[in-house]
């Protein structure tokens, strides 16, 4: 086995190398997808990050790399109990692009149904990433039913097969890291989002720093084993922090306020679903660990913004990529000052903010303060205002009606009067203001009021 080029002799790509450190801290995050140029160490430094990974310990003989402290119960090659594990080191397993369904899920093992009749499962490749790196080059090229099958694995962190009567189920939980080449075309926005972060890599223009890329490439192609040696102290110290970070995960605080800074800024960026708050809560909390604290602050907010949310935001084809950090900034200020305001007021126990309600100020009504001795007892009391009810006044009824109060008021309907405005005549109506029928005149109405023959 050809010795890795190691991670801490990457020169520059400080975003990259954040985005894998912190999958290695928490694989909860979900995996990375590098976009960049060719020639800019994408595969260089997954390749690397394997050797950083701490040991997992399995259960001898299984093919599906169980647990021995907590083994999967749906194991094909289960039951294990009682089963003494053994280390080994975490696998970086590639899925290339020409490869077909059955190698990467799994397939029926002909061999042995052909030998002895039985119906036996071959692990595929999510099979064999479990507890490890699954690396996918050029993802972007992938056929996009391989892609679902893998992002749908990297989610649910198991594996189902229904193959020939055959029906498997199994764990596959793993670092999912993708790389492509944004000149070969895109991958659909529904793919993009199942990533956790993406990071964009370019080649660097300061002439210094590339120097120093040519120089220590050639020193590892001329020796490799003693490049890596003079690197071994770094490497060790990088795999030691990893490994205090993730005993530090599970003690990290995630406040209330910090919450509410991710929810608006996912909001304010549009992003689709809630997948992106989830994941730069994650995001936020490996940042924590990883720089030894036990408590997530505004910055590791603001970083893991930009670290979940480019792919996920909304644009227009020719807009760059990347978010806004003015607009990120002022989101981020703005929900902290809500915040702010929203604490005082909790805070805030007294609902009278002059004082007490013993006071001697004027009551209601107007009335104003008098001393003890001017104060009537009537006055003692807050006013009240009562109201003489009001009686419902009687409608006038015709004569013969039923007797009340008000049937002396009662007069005959007026008989109304109504001018015709195209004869000018006089129409009496009926009594209540009813209008009668209308004489003919056999007179039609002209312009003007003047009476035509």
């Amino acid at each position: 086995m050809s010795t890795p080029y190691p991670f801490t002799a990457i020169v520059g790509q400080d975003d990259l190398r954040l985005g894998l450190l912190l999958n290695a801290v928490s694989p909860a995050v979900g995996g990375v997808l590098v976009r960049g140029e060719k020639g800019t160490a994408k595969s260089t430094a997954v390749r690397a990050l394997a050797a950083l990974m701490p040991e997992v310990s399995v259960v001898p003989g299984c093919r599906f790399s169980c647990d021995p402290g907590s083994p999967d119960p749906a194991c094909p090659d289960g039951p294990h109990a009682d089963a003494a594990g053994v280390s080994r080191a975490a696998r970086t397993v590639e899925l290339p692009v020409g490869a077909s369904e059955d190698r990467l899920v799994g397939a029926l093992d002909i061999e042995r149904a052909l030998s002895e009749g039985v119906k036996a499962f071959e692990p595929g490749l999510l099979a064999d990433a479990h507890r490890g790196i699954l690396y996918v080059d050029e993802v972007n090229l992938l056929h996009d039913h391989l892609v679902d099958l893998l992002l749908d694995a990297a989610a649910m962190g198991a594996s189902y097969v229904e193959r020939e009567g055959v029906s498997v189920r199994h764990a596959a939980r793993f670092l999912l890291v993708g790389t492509m080449n944004p000149e070969e075309g895109e991958l659909r926005p529904q793919l993009l989002d199942r990533f956790g972060l993406t990071v964009e890599v370019a080649a660097s223009r300061d002439t210094d720093e590339r120097v120093e890329v040519v120089r220590r490439r050639l020193a590892y192609d001329d020796d490799p084993e003693g490049f890596a040696a003079r690197w071994a102290a770094e490497e060790s110290a990088l795999r030691e922090r990893i490994a205090t970070a993730r005993a530090l995960l599970p003690q990290v605080l995630l406040g209330d306020g910090v919450l509410r800074q991710i929810a608006a800024t996912c909001a304010a960026f549009e992003v689709d679903g809630m997948r992106a708050d989830i994941v730069m809560a994650r995001t936020a909390t490996a940042l924590a660990a990883w720089a030894g604290r036990e408590e997530v602050t505004a910055d590791d907010v603001r970083q893991a913004a930009l670290l979940a949310l480019p792919h996920r935001r909304r644009r227009n084809p020719f807009d760059a990529p990347g978010l806004d950090e003015d607009k990120l900034d002022q989101t981020l200020d703005e929900a902290a000052g809500d915040q702010g305001r929203s604490d005082e007021g909790r805070n805030d126990d007294d609902p009278d903010p002059d004082g007490g309600g013993n006071d001697d100020g004027g009551g209601g009504g107007g009335v104003p303060p008098q001393a003890d001795g001017d104060r009537t007892p009537s006055q003692g009391k807050a006013a009240r205002t009562t109201r003489r009810p009001r009686l419902p006044r009687a409608l006038p009824t015709r004569p013969g009606g039923p007797p009340g109060p008000s049937s002396s008021r009662w007069r005959p309907p007026s008989r109304s009067v109504r001018r015709c405005s195209a004869c000018r005549g006089s129409v009496r109506g009926l009594p209540g203001g009813a209008p009668g029928p209308v004489p003919s005149t056999g007179v039609r109405p002209v312009r003007g009021g003047r009476r035509g023959r």
